[in-house]
């Protein structure tokens, strides 16, 4: 089963919050399969068993990041994929049971057609000696004990998956990850207000350094030209030069 893939995932951001948001799709994907599999679907349990695992993964690497929901919900996790793993054993057992019983009927209907060369009917007696005959009883015998004990790994499957839907082992995982992102994203806002208000903050101040320039540039000005006319006025009284004391 291919995993989904996990979106707006940022190198520069957090573990944390990076870790959140695969959380998020890797629970999502394992609950996507129970409806089918709780009702008996070998492939949806297990595609189930599968997300399970990379689920358990990512809380093993992660799940300090999130207190106890999450080492709750790897513990967790991983008993639903022991279960689901025994089932998918008896699964991958059972038809090579079967396949093997087959297998060991056609050699043994061979040997038995030979045995009986050219007589115009087959003998009932050569088929009850036939070659392979006492392995067919353990066979399925094995067969009997591999469809019981998925019957009743399939109960404890159903009544696992019950048990942590009423203690709300899932759905605090799914709001500790949340909460985890909602202060990421506060964070993130108060951090780009926190900028928004040091750039006003420095823009107002270059505008009362300049402001501050242009008056003293202004007063400057105005004395320069004060002084200018005054030179200027007629009748404006001439500079006196102080006379040497004669030696």
């Amino acid at each position: 089963m291919k995993a989904r893939p996990v979106k707006k995932l940022d190198p520069s951001r957090a573990l944390g919050e990076n870790a959140a948001r695969i959380i998020q799709v890797r629970l999502d994907e394992m609950l996507s399969f129970a409806p089918k599999a709780l009702e008996g679907g070998t492939k949806d349990q297990h595609d189930m068993r599968i997300a399970a695992k990379r689920l358990r993964y990512v809380l093993e690497v992660t799940g300090f990041c999130f207190g106890r929901p999450a080492d709750t919900a790897r513990r967790r996790a991983r008993d639903l994929q022991d279960i689901l793993g025994e089932i998918h054993d008896c699964d991958v057992m059972l038809p090579r049971v079967h396949r093997h019983l087959k297998e060991l009927q056609r050699a043994d209907a061979a040997v038995v057609l030979k045995q009986a060369g050219e007589a115009p009917d087959l003998d009932p007696r050569l088929a009850a000696q036939s070659p392979h005959r006492t392995a067919y009883r353990g066979l399925d015998v094995l067969a009997v004990y591999l469809e019981a004990r998925r019957e009743l790994l399939s109960d404890r499957f159903v009544a696992f998956w019950r048990g942590q839907e009423e203690t709300g082992t899932w759905l605090r995982l799914e709001r500790s990850v949340e909460k985890h992102l909602d202060r990421a994203r506060a964070a993130r806002r108060a951090a780009k207000q926190a900028a928004k208000a040091l750039e006003r903050l420095e823009a107002a101040e270059q505008a009362r350094r300049e402001a501050a320039a242009r008056a003293e540039r202004a007063e400057q000005d105005k004395e320069r030209a004060r002084l200018s006319a005054s030179r200027r006025r007629p009748g404006a009284p001439a500079r006196r030069t102080a006379r040497r004391p004669a030696t």
